[in-house]
């Protein structure tokens, strides 16, 4: 069993940057492969990133690539989603997620095991 919460999120001009942090408890968090998902209001949730067990691997959805970074610390049960260079259109609920026993990285909701309660990221224009 894996608790997740995020943290750092809030209001933000365009632009700007943010760092959201997701702290893990629970054992054996090397062996979970990690990911953000991003949901608007009224809109359809979004697969943002995702990073293997070992953090050797990273893979972000076109939108985000080459603003958004995804890390981990194993030592310190957290993930990590470095965003730069927000637009108004990044603005919505992040969750962080987990997947127990993943090798490789996976961008559907419906293969992680766990999820966050999300945290507000709002980007004025």
């Amino acid at each position: 069993q894996v608790q997740l919460v995020e943290s750092g999120g809030g209001l933000v001009q365009a632009g700007g940057s943010l760092r959201l942090s997701c702290a893990a408890s629970g054992r054996s968090f090397r062996s979970y492969s990690l990911g953000w998902f991003r949901q608007a209001p009224g809109k359809e949730r979004e697969f943002v990133a995702a990073i293997t067990w070992s953090g050797g691997s990273t893979h972000y959805a076109d939108s985000v690539k080459g603003r958004f970074t995804i890390s981990r610390d194993n030592a310190k049960n957290t993930v990590y989603l470095q965003m730069n260079s927000l637009k108004p259109d990044d603005t919505a609920v992040y969750h962080c997620v987990a997947k127990l026993g993943g090798s490789a990285y996976y961008t559907r909701s419906s293969e992680y095991d766990y999820w966050g309660p999300g945290t507000q990221v709002t980007v004025s224009s």
